[in-house]
């Protein structure tokens, strides 16, 4: 049997302080904190839970999952 290995997919984890709650609009791009690249999903996840409950008090902070994979290749 041959192994076919999955096209990998990159996930960026990324966050800071929103200027409103409901948007992703960042009080200031230059400060925000970038926590890493992932190749997978799940591992994205699991950083981005971490960080977020991390600051689960602080309403103004916000993390987020970027599917980098979709803005590099739109069409795949």
């Amino acid at each position: 049997m041959e192994e076919t290995e999955a096209p990998q997919r990159l996930h960026l984890v990324m966050g800071g302080r929103v200027k409103d709650p409901r948007t992703l609009e960042f009080q200031d791009p230059e400060s925000i904190h970038v926590v890493g690249v992932f190749s997978d999903y799940d591992s994205a996840v699991e950083a981005w839970r971490g960080n977020a409950q991390r600051t689960v008090d602080d309403a103004e902070m916000k993390y987020v999952v970027v599917h980098l994979h979709r803005l590099l290749t739109p069409d795949a």
